[in-house]
């Protein structure tokens, strides 16, 4: 694991690459990363991410409390406590206003679609979640079931949030989920949207299984993680169904949920 001052630093590196690139603006966003088993280093409240110094960084026990630093929490602290707590091997989490992919949001469309071979490959689908207030208790509770199945996720109307195996593999999850958007609405603009088929699919999730790239399990159930629920396994077992045998008829459904979000 990084030393705390390595991990200021990249901290303060990332922040400031997501200032320049506008996935956050004015004092939006923040960064955390875990500082050993207990203790969370992150960003405070007030502070823009694109001038922050190390010292500005505050640390905070696993429930999001202040132990150290002169600033206070970001009110998102708790946004970061309830990834830390589903993802055991999330080291880092990064929340950024994308605009492009908060733009989707707001116009009820759907970024959970396989066009992107690179996206689809390292990070599966990227789902949005219900609409939370921000800064509230909501916030926490409707990325629960999400984040434990996708390493990237879009917050209605609020942004985007990413965990990763460092700070700098969570940010760079951050950028993908822009450039999607970006390419995705350019894509609308010229006219058509043309999704991978479903042996390409089929390929890519072949191939992602394999690598296991997340270090999650990332077969979807019916809609390629559009609404969120994670393959269920137990009923597959129960029914005497397994991942491997039914891919044909899930890769199917998402196909169909594909089409369904295109049309919208």
């Amino acid at each position: 694991m990084p030393s705390e001052s390595q991990l200021r630093q990249e901290i303060v590196e990332a922040g400031r690459m997501m200032y320049e690139k506008g996935l956050v603006v004015a004092t939006d966003g923040n960064i955390s990363a875990r500082l050993g088993e207990n203790r969370i280093l992150a960003t405070p409240s007030g502070v823009s991410k694109g001038h922050m110094k190390p010292e500005d960084l505050i640390i905070t026990d696993m429930k999001g409390k202040k132990l150290s630093g002169e600033r206070n929490p970001s009110s998102e602290i708790r946004l970061h406590v309830a990834i830390y707590e589903k993802r055991d091997d999330g080291m880092a989490v990064v929340h950024g206003h994308p605009p492009v992919a908060t733009a989707f949001t707001i116009a009820g469309m759907s970024l959970a679609q396989c066009v992107i071979p690179e996206v689809v490959f390292t990070l599966g689908s990227i789902p949005t979640t219900d609409y939370a207030t921000p800064t509230s208790e909501e916030g926490p509770k409707v990325i629960q079931e999400l984040i434990e199945k996708h390493d990237a996720i879009i917050l209605d109307r609020h942004g985007a949030v990413t965990v990763g195996k460092d700070v700098f593999d969570a940010y760079r999850k951050i950028e993908k989920v822009e450039h999607c958007a970006e390419v995705t609405l350019a894509a609308r603009q010229l006219g058509q949207v043309k999704t991978l088929t479903p042996d390409e699919i089929r390929r890519l999730m072949d191939v992602r299984s394999k690598l296991d790239l997340s270090g999650k399990a990332t077969l979807a159930c019916s809609n390629c993680g559009a609404c969120g629920k994670p393959y269920d396994e137990s009923a597959a077992e129960s029914s005497g169904a397994t991942p491997n045998a039914d891919e044909d008829r899930i890769v199917e459904m998402v196909v169909r949920e594909v089409q369904k979000a295109l049309a919208k």
